[in-house]
């Protein structure tokens, strides 16, 4: 599921695509794809490819949020969760560094 996210992010031109891993630190989801878009409608369309090329494989998406707005769109996929995003929401809530595996603290 996240090669498919990611390649039909990168067949729309989506831009920074970055794959992160959060089996280990999340509950919720295993990999959450995050990717930006030049524009709301790239974002839109972004999101769109999404959706159309995990139903062409088999894949029911549970849920799209953010589509009136289009700064942020979530495609959750309950195991992936792909975030299209424009770059200012994108730097603005910094998924990246938010979901970055802590370091481990030895006593």
């Amino acid at each position: 599921m996240r090669d498919i996210i990611v390649e039909a992010l990168d067949d729309m031109k989506g831009k920074e695509i970055v794959v992160l891993d959060v089996r280990n630190i999340s509950g919720v989801t295993d990999y959450m794809v995050v990717c930006s878009g030049t524009s709301n409608r790239h974002v839109k369309s972004l999101a769109d490819n999404v959706w159309v090329e995990a139903k062409k494989q088999g894949y029911s998406p549970l849920g799209l949020e953010g589509q009136q707005s289009s700064d942020w769109i979530l495609v959750d996929f309950g195991d992936v969760v792909a975030h299209v995003m424009l770059p200012e929401a994108r730097q603005f809530y910094d998924l990246e560094r938010l979901w970055q595996v802590p370091a481990s603290h030895e006593s």
